[in-house]
């Protein structure tokens, strides 16, 4: 059965292949990200029909904004099944003292409100389907911190709270929310970290229906 799926940071090594992947599947694919150019280059390289795909440069730190896309997502494709976000930088390699409230704050804007703000808008046209996933990718200094990490330990920490929250919330309405972590991303292939294929490969499994009893985990792949 044909899906629609939401990809946010969908112009990264990452995200285009998620976008790809799933395309190439055959489902809807919605892709939201802040360079129009970037987007139109994935949305020629995947060369689905119109029908079938939907791109947006969106600020995804203004809630309105997002609320206007779920709503006008939903009203192209009839429905919304899952959410990919995959939006988010790093900034780090300083202590506590030695860093700035301005890296915190883009931090938590990063990881913590843009989270926030598509849960919030995308989840109800999640739900009314009745079949539903959400995926994120962190890594595992959420669950054990280390040094010179604090500011996207914390942001990503709260992602994650907002990500497993949800499972629990609504985990009775078949929808599932689940974080895949990994150390690093191997993008350019020199076989350090986690690679992009095997992420992606994680998530085709989330995204089946088999994978409807995973719900609120961590994941490690690494």
């Amino acid at each position: 059965m044909k899906k629609t799926i939401v990809i946010t940071g969908a112009t990264g090594v990452l995200g285009n292949l998620v976008a790809k992947t799933f395309g190439g599947h055959g489902h809807n694919i919605a892709l939201l990200g802040k360079d129009q150019i970037k987007l139109d280059s994935l949305t020629r390289d995947l060369n689905l029909p119109a029908g079938q795909l939907y791109s947006q440069a969106i600020d995804l730190l203004d809630g309105q904004a997002v609320h206007d896309s779920a709503e006008f997502v939903f009203s192209k494709f009839g429905r919304v099944h899952a959410l990919i976000h995959l939006v988010g930088g790093w900034t780090g390699g300083r202590t506590i003292p030695e860093s700035s409230s301005s890296d915190f704050e883009s931090m938590l804007d990063q990881h913590a409100w843009t989270t926030f703000h598509l849960l919030h808008a995308f989840v109800p046209y999640i739900t009314a389907s009745q079949w539903g996933r959400v995926m994120v990718v962190s890594m595992p200094v959420t669950v054990k911190p280390t040094a010179r990490m604090a500011l996207y330990a914390a942001a990503k920490s709260a992602q994650e709270s907002l990500v497993l929250t949800l499972a629990e919330e609504y985990k009775e309405r078949g929808l599932t929310s689940n974080v895949i972590h990994v150390k690093s991303i191997d993008t350019k292939g020199e076989g350090k970290g986690t690679k992009p294929e095997e992420i992606v490969s994680a998530m085709t499994y989330l995204f089946s229906d088999e994978a409807g009893k995973i719900n609120g985990a961590r994941i490690s792949l690494y």
